[in-house]
């Protein structure tokens, strides 16, 4: 009966703290400010992300397609004559990098390539986006001496602009020359410094007509004489020097196969006073 009235009370009292407003709590619980803060930067976090990822994309796409559009491949080489075409374009192009015009433009932008040996320098032009032009401008080199073991070559005015352990082809070696000493980047030590402008003058001549040879030599007076295979040509002074060479040009070929010398000291335009002597 008690444990009737007990229940029947508690059911009593619950209706009436109901009827009085009275309601059911429940706990709050906060949470940590930094995490309130990381949750509320998460979205902004994610959206630069994405605006990074594609600014990334873009400029991959951009240096793909200049890579392709850039690609050399066409090349002009002017002005070589020591070095062949492949051997200037191996001099500046380098690497895999070096093939890309764009590349190219800026590493020798407002510069030249310098300290090959027989070249002053050489500029590069870039003519479209697979195109360039390569311009080698090259020491006027007269001849060489042979002094120590090492081929020394010296330019119009007898300064020795290069030293090798090896001979240049196409450049005359020059004998006869008498001298004490010799320092790299100063003149030849001679009396007579106007030979180099002769000696300059020959193998130019020689160049023009395409006439290779082994060597000139120089006596006490002066006087010339070039040596090939088995000719030696006597060509006297500097005097219508033009006029010998070209004349030259015409009777080697008629000369080939045969050992002796070729007078042409005394050769003017116009007159057959040539002469040849064969060994005996």
């Amino acid at each position: 009966m008690h444990r009737k009235y007990d229940r029947m009370t508690k059911k009593k009292k619950k209706k009436k703290k109901e009827a009085l407003g009275y309601q059911k709590t429940e706990k709050i619980v906060s949470l940590p400010k930094s995490r309130v803060e990381k949750e509320r930067k998460l979205p902004k976090v994610k959206s630069n992300y994405w605006v990074i990822a594609g600014i990334v994309a873009l400029v991959l796409c951009i240096f793909l397609f200049l890579m392709d559009r850039c690609t050399i491949k066409n090349i002009t080489v002017e002005g070589n004559v020591h070095y062949s075409n492949d051997e200037i374009v191996a001099m500046v192009m380098k690497n895999k990098l070096d093939h890309n015009s764009l590349y190219l433009s800026m590493k020798y932008r407002k510069k030249g390539i310098v300290g090959i040996p027989f070249i002053e320098k050489m500029s590069v032009d870039i003519v479209s986006p697979d195109s360039i032009k390569i311009t080698v401008y090259e020491k006027a080199v007269a001849g060489y001496i042979e002094y120590l073991g090492k081929y020394m070559y010296f330019d119009k005015d007898g300064i020795i602009v290069e030293t090798s352990d090896v001979k240049t082809a196409g450049i005359p070696q020059v004998t006869g020359l008498q001298f004490d000493y010799v320092v790299l980047h100063e003149r030849l030590p001679i009396e007579n410094d106007t030979m180099f402008q002769s000696i300059l003058d020959i193998t130019q001549l020689l160049t023009k007509y395409e006439i290779s040879i082994d060597k000139i030599y120089f006596d006490q007076n002066n006087q010339m004489t070039l040596y090939f295979e088995n000719i030696r040509v006597r060509l006297g002074d500097i005097s219508n020097i033009d006029d010998k060479i070209m004349r030259l040009k015409a009777i080697l070929p008629e000369l080939e196969g045969q050992k002796g010398i070729l007078r042409m000291e005394n050769y003017e335009a116009g007159m057959k006073n040539i002469t040849f002597n064969k060994d005996s």
